[in-house]
């Protein structure tokens, strides 16, 4: 069993919504933030933040291109976070990887096999 237990995703339309859900180990939940990164296509392949949370705080941060689209949250008892998506765009089609970045550096330490979203029409 995969210590990152990721779920949701999958196909929509322009417009539509689709919902991420990701569940870690309680240590790794504690340790810093969750979120989401998107993988940036070329040579050095950079992890692109989509949006994150503090898990001690609830403070969040997103990626320009997806401020007021989506909301990530959490639910602290259950170690797991949620990536709403809304008002779909083709350009948000991606693998999207659920990450642990530990202490909040802006660096993804563990991730796992990311989970598909595909907008078209």
């Amino acid at each position: 069993q995969s210590p990152i237990m990721e779920s949701g995703g999958g196909s929509a339309e322009p417009g539509g919504s689709l919902k991420l859900t990701c569940t870690v180990p309680e240590i790794t939940f504690r340790r810093g933030c969750m979120g989401w990164f998107r993988v940036r296509q070329g040579p050095l392949r950079e992890h692109v933040g989509v949006a994150r949370i503090r898990t001690a705080t609830g403070e969040t941060d997103y990626a320009d291109s997806v401020k007021g689209r989506f909301t990530i949250s959490q639910d602290s008892a259950k170690n797991t976070v949620f990536l709403q998506m809304t008002s779909l765009k083709p350009e948000d089609t991606d693998k999207y990887y659920c990450a642990a970045d530990y202490g909040c550096t802006g660096s993804y330490n563990y991730y796992h096999r990311g989970t598909q979203v595909t907008v078209v029409s």
